[in-house]
């Protein structure tokens, strides 16, 4: 076998079997197959495609490319959830405790956050002493006593898959779907879950823009998921303006506390209570969404999921007395109100530009070397529909620079649209697959 006839093959429109796909992850993970030749088998895929049946093989050949974790250990049909990303995506923070707290075992791996903020284990670490470097037994022991612990994922998750997507992006080959579908899924299946739960984003903050990529990746993904025996389902949501108000590290969390506490924003708590209650039913806690979804909201309500969320913070080395009192929790210096210099609805947001906004505050990370201020970020006081009067707030700028304001309150006004008429609605939830 060699690599120069399998890119030929597969130039060609041939299909690859299961062998060659497993033998060339392996050669290159190893060293043994240069960048130039797998660039060119990438180029081949993104002009030819790939099968559902090579697309599995793809996956899991990137999956077992290091580390597979053992979750054997784990009482009970262990769940995950993986979001393709957006602007104030803090749904892990909410939905990991909320379903843990009817007794689901939440095993969950994250990273950390490239982009306008911080990821899942960075945000925890607003968190004072919170700490992510779990040893296998803690990880086991935490899921089976609490039901829930959230690791960083080890160096040799998948390193295949690390090694590929370095490359496809200096190469123009990172949008191909089955590409995209199987660099995904390849960590999840490598994570150890019995089932997981994508929530897929669509619009003008997430990487899938329209709808229709949006549907495909999601059933690439749940396809993929399938052919390798596991229970996948997908919720596409709408990203074309923030999720909830908060958009920052310490200010997600603080929105989380506040969620959790039943009195959090709308769009939020819908989100996860929608992909909440696929995961439960997963775990054969709840006969069907609907059931499911009632006893998840009465944990909201009844301060259930919040005992469970402030048990996982003091498991895992974090002072649950800064969720009680989220006021203790990181504070930027400088708080400036953004100013509507405009009167009617608010019908748009450039929901990537205030990502955007929060990554020149310090929010996020340019280079995986960056180092984040857990603090600064933005809070929308204005969402689409709302309709705002000339010199009300529209934002507020969390900051601790006072130079960096003035460009961040230009930005956020250019991010905004307000108009005369009321847009239509649009729904949060646009299909489950």
């Amino acid at each position: 076998m060699n690599m120069y006839d399998l890119i030929v093959k597969k130039k060609r429109g041939g299909e690859l079997v299961s062998e060659e796909i497993h033998w060339m992850i392996r050669e290159y993970t190893a060293g043994n197959i240069p960048d130039y030749q797998m660039s060119a088998m990438m180029m081949a895929i993104c002009f030819v495609g790939m099968t559902d049946e090579e697309t599995k093989e793809l996956t899991l050949a990137m999956a077992h490319s290091g580390d597979v974790l053992d979750l054997s250990g784990i009482h009970g049909i262990k769940v995950d959830k993986h979001s393709t990303g957006g602007v104030g995506d803090k749904t892990s923070l909410v939905l990991a405790p909320l379903v843990a707290s009817l007794g689901v075992p939440v095993a969950k791996m994250s990273g950390r956050g490239l982009g306008h903020t911080g990821g899942t284990i960075d945000k925890l670490e607003s968190f004072t002493g919170f700490r992510t470097d779990l040893t296998p037994e803690e990880f086991i022991r935490n899921v089976n006593t609490i039901h829930i612990a959230i690791a960083g994922q080890t160096a040799n998750l998948a390193p295949a898959d690390k090694k590929l997507y370095a490359l496809r992006d200096v190469t123009g080959t990172v949008d191909q779907m089955s590409l995209i579908a199987s660099s995904i899924m390849s960590k999840k299946l490598a994570s150890g879950a019995d089932g997981i739960v994508l929530d897929v984003k669509t619009g003008d903050g997430a990487f899938m823009k329209s709808f229709r990529d949006a549907k495909a990746l999601a059933e690439e993904m749940v396809s993929i998921g399938r052919l390798a025996g596991k229970d996948v389902s997908a919720v596409i949501s709408d990203m074309d303006q923030p999720l909830g108000n908060a958009v920052g590290n310490a200010l997600e969390v603080k929105e989380s506390v506040e969620t959790l506490r039943g009195r959090g924003p709308k769009d939020l708590e819908e989100l996860v209570l929608t992909l909440g209650s696929l995961m439960a039913v997963k775990a054969g806690k709840a006969p069907d969404p609907e059931r499911a979804r009632e006893m998840l909201k009465e944990n909201l309500e009844n301060g259930e999921a919040f005992r469970v969320f402030k048990e996982f913070i003091r498991a895992q080395g974090g002072d649950p007395e800064e969720a009680e009192h989220p006021e203790r929790l990181p504070a930027a210096k400088y708080q400036e109100e953004v100013l509507s210099d405009r009167e009617g609805y608010v019908s748009d947001i450039l929901t990537e530009e205030i990502g955007r906004t929060s990554l020149l505050l310090g929010g996020g990370r340019e280079t995986k070397e960056s180092e984040i201020d857990l603090a600064v970020g933005v809070v929308l006081l204005r969402k689409k529909g709302e309709y705002i009067r000339k010199g009300e707030p529209l934002a507020v700028i969390h900051a601790n620079s006072r130079d960096k304001v003035k460009e961040a309150e230009k930005r956020l006004l250019e991010a905004y649209t307000v108009a005369e008429e009321k847009p239509v609605p649009e729904p949060l939830i646009k299909e489950v697959i």
